[in-house]
Parts: C-alpha cells; structure tokens; sequence
C-alpha cells in the first residue's frame, strides 16, 4: 500500500507504495484509512520538534473503516466507523481510573509498538498511529466509533487538532461566559481554540498571529479581534483597561510566546499552553511574580479530553451548527501531496489539509 514515510529529520516524506503492515494481534484493529488531517504536530515530528524514531510512517489524526478485528475486541466490528485516537483511553489504568484519560498511561506503549512493514523490517507509526496510509493497526482502545451518517472527511478533524484546541478552551481554561479570552498563534489548532472560547460564551476573543489572512479567517470562526503581537498590548488596554485578559492560550509552542501568553492575563488569570514545545527549551519566570501575581499556567494534553465522551460532543456540537470543521479544511489533498502540504502551512497559506484516500 502507499504510505507518506519520514526517514530522516528535516527531509521532504518518502511516499512509498510497497508499504505493508505487520500481523493483527489480540486487541487491535485493522482500519481502512477514508481521511487523514495534516495537522502541525505532524510538521513538528518532521522537524524533530516531536521525538520520533525514523524510518516513521507520519499522521496521526485520521477516520476511517474497520476492516477486520483481533482477538478479544468486542467492542468493534468490521464496517464500524472510528476516530483515530492517539491516546488509547485504556479505561484501566491509574490516570484513567482518576479521571484524566487524556493522560493514559498506555499512550507510550502504543507509540513505541510497531505496525508497519518496510523491506520486511518492523517501522512505528507516529504516536501509535500513522494515517498517512492507507491502512493501519491499532488497539482497540485507540479506535472510537462514530456513527456512519458523518462525512469521514469532517470526523478526521476530530481526531486530534479540534479536539485539542476546543478542548483547551473548554476543558483546560474552564472560560466561562462573559470573559475576556487572548489566543495567541491561528492555525488549526487556535482556531479551534477560538471556536471554543465561542462556545463557551466568550466576551471578547482576541486571536493574536503575524499573518493578517490568519487573523481575518480567525473572525470568521468567532474572534472579535485580530492583532498582531505588535498590538496586543493595545487590545489589552481596550479590551481589559490594562488589567489583562481572563484567559489566553498559547497555541504555538514557543517560549516567547508561552511567555506573551502568561503576561497577557490579569492577575488570578488563566494561561494555558497549548501548542508543544521542543524538550530542550526553557521559559524564566522570577520567584516573587508566581508568588504575587497568582496567575495559574496550566498545559493542555489533548485538549484535557476523554476521547470516549468528546468526541461524541464535538460532533454533537457541529450537527447543530455550533462548531465549523467543512471551514477549516482550506486544502484537500492526496496522498502524494503531503509534501506541498507542508510547505504551505509552514508558509501560513492555509490552516488544514486533509488527504482524501480514494
């Protein structure tokens, strides 16, 4: 089958067509991939920004159809529509069982277990997944079936950069009607953010970014103003009267920007970092601003989510007309133009791609 393989950092993707997948075991699944976002992390895989070992098959936000079932699944049958997730939401372990599935401590041992094939050598798929192919494996528990009446191509988004940014809104901001809300960074997952902070009844959403068609797409999905970071401290002194925002989300994953995103709220306030950072980078923050300032800076793991309820919500959320997901897909693309894809997100000339396999 084709896949979109990285195997070496900093490089263009191998699209191989000889790519194979290794043998269905007990409590996984075999999915015939219908849609796949291109979604940044999978630039920050790329880049190195995300560890991943090489040669990788990339993609981790996609739906599609369950082909077959291993042993032990019972939850799932062949024909079954899924949402790919990248955190499995085991249900068993410690951080499920407290309430953080997004946490799932099967997420690592997913990751580093292998599904593909090339030259008959066993190849990971990025964070367990790789839907920059045509068919995959994965557990059971990283399979969450949605009903078969939504378009696949609308389900994809789902899987990975709405529900982070809806959710970090929602779930790890906690807004609440009536405030102020500052979201630095617009692409596909600032904007969902934006449309989070909507739903929950924002005020005033300022969407902050260096790319006026970034800006002007935010207003569509909900943003009352867009500035550039030139400006936000303008808008502060409009919006807040200097005191600053209630809350602001840091969608970039860049320490002068998780920075700009802690200093953009009023004292008590609530930042929250949601774009992913490189490991090696540090943020300084004085001992005696933490003390007096009592500004909580929280991260957002996939959008604080548990995958099994979510999902169903967001998409809830969008057949009544509350969430816009056909208004973030800027591109649709195959397979073989991944590359291009890239490019132009990292040129900010669209926000989300989504590969049609056909």
């Amino acid at each position: 089958m084709k896949a979109a393989v990285l195997t070496e950092l900093n490089k263009d993707l191998e699209v191989r067509d000889d790519v194979e997948l290794a043998d269905l075991g007990a409590g996984e699944v075999h999915v015939k991939l219908v849609s796949s976002g291109v979604c940044h992390s999978d630039i920050s895989a790329q880049n190195g920004t995300i560890p991943v070992g090489t040669p990788c098959v990339l993609g981790h936000e996609g739906a599609g159809v369950v082909l077959e079932v291993g042993a032990g699944v019972d939850d799932l049958a062949a024909g079954d529509h899924v949402i790919i997730s990248f955190t499995p939401a085991c249900r068993l372990c410690r951080a499920c069982l407290r309430g953080q599935a997004n946490l799932c401590e099967t997420m690592m041992q997913m990751a580093i277990t292998p599904h593909f094939k090339i030259d008959g050598n066993l190849v990971s798929g990025m964070t367990g997944c790789g839907t920059f192919a045509e068919e995959m494996i994965v557990p059971q528990a990283a399979a969450i079936k949605v009903e078969e009446d939504i378009p696949l191509n609308v389900v994809s988004l789902i899987g990975c950069g709405v529900t982070t940014g809806v959710g970090a809104a929602i779930n790890t901001a906690g807004i609440k009607p009536g405030t102020s809300v500052c979201v630095i960074g617009c692409g596909g997952v600032g904007i969902s953010a934006i449309q989070g902070a909507r739903i929950a009844g924002a005020a005033e959403i300022v969407a902050v970014d260096t790319v006026p068609a970034k800006l002007e797409m935010a207003k569509k999905f909900g943003a009352t103003h867009g500035v550039t970071p030139d400006e936000l401290e303008g808008a502060k002194l409009e919006i807040t009267r200097g005191e600053g925002f209630d809350y602001a989300l840091e969608c970039v994953g860049h320490p002068t920007t998780i920075r700009a995103t802690y200093d953009a709220i009023r004292r008590g306030g609530t930042a929250v970092v949601v774009g992913v950072g490189r490991m090696e980078q540090k943020i300084e923050f004085t001992a005696f601003e933490l003390f007096y300032a009592e500004k909580t800076l929280r991260g957002s793991m996939y959008g604080s989510a548990n995958v099994r309820v979510d999902f169903d919500r967001l998409l809830r959320l969008w057949k009544a007309g509350k969430l816009d997901l056909e208004g973030m897909i800027s591109r649709r693309i195959a397979l073989d133009e991944v590359n291009e894809a890239f490019r132009a997100m990292q040129a900010g000339e669209v926000i989300r791609s989504v590969i049609d396999y056909n």
